[in-house]
Formats: structure tokens, sequence, C-alpha cells
């Protein structure tokens, strides 16, 4: 497979597989990749594959309004996630790899440990959360007590 082959794949991708052009262009790195650095192989000549549009679409975004509406819908460990996903901007991961220690109620902040890049932050706890997240850690509290009492 030389040039012609590669720029012919990517063609396809583009035209008859409709990848976005993240897509198109990882398969082009990955391609390239492997002519380098596994089979040692230069290629000489340009690649001018057919590339593939890049989205003119604009994210649809809630309202803060509409958000509320939505999160007030929710309930129990789903409502918490949200309200911390919402008002503290965590991602998904962040929000759901949180534990007792990363929560300072005193100060209203959140440790976020190994967040996107490996680094750890502090972000603010939303106050709407804290009640929410005091009487669920109550609750897992007596749980925990409830089942050291009783051979399960």
């Amino acid at each position: 497979m030389a040039v012609p082959e590669i720029e012919a794949f990517l063609t396809h991708l583009a035209v008859t597989g409709h990848v976005a052009a993240a897509a198109q262009n990882q398969a082009f790195s990955t391609l390239l990749f492997l002519y380098r650095h596994v089979l040692d192989i230069t290629l000489d000549d340009r690649i001018n594959a057919l590339r593939a549009k890049r989205s003119r679409h604009l994210p649809t975004v809630l309202t803060p309004q509409e958000a509320r509406n939505v999160i007030a819908q929710m309930t129990g460990v789903y409502r918490i996630l949200a309200i911390l996903l919402y008002g503290s901007g965590l991602r998904l991961r962040e929000a759901l790899q949180l534990r007792i220690k990363d929560i300072d109620f005193a100060q209203h902040q959140l440790i976020i440990r190994d967040a996107k890049g490996g680094e750890s932050l502090v972000t603010l706890l939303p106050a709407r959360s804290i009640d929410p997240l005091q009487h669920h850690l109550e609750q897992v509290q007596k749980v925990i007590t409830y089942c050291s009492k009783v051979k399960i």
C-alpha cells in the first residue's frame, strides 16, 4: 500500500463513510505513524486526499433556567451529581470519582484529583449541593453502621 491507496482510503472515509474531520485526521495520523515508526517506510509523495468538512454546527446549550428545570425533575444521587456537574463545572468522571475527603463543606470547596491533564485542582462546592450531599453521606453512614452490625 502506497500513497495512492492511502489517498483513496482517506477519500473513501470522507465521501462514502461520511466521517467527521477529526476521525479522518486521526486515521491519517495513524497511517503516518504506522509507515514511519512501525514499517520504517518513508512516504516521499505528498498525500492529497479529499478532506472531510469540519462541522459548522454550534452545540446546543441549555439556558440556566432550563438546566434548573431539568435538575428539579431528578432525584437521589443523580440529582446530586447533576448539581455538582452544573454548579462546579466538573466532568462526569471527576464527579463520579469524588471521595468524602475531597469535599470541604466549611470552605465550600471540592478537591478534584487527577483532573484532565493529570493535575489536581480546587473548585467551588455549589451551595445547593451541600444539604443533599450531607443527607446522602448520613444515609451512607447509616447503611455502613447497619451492615457492620449484621452479618451479611
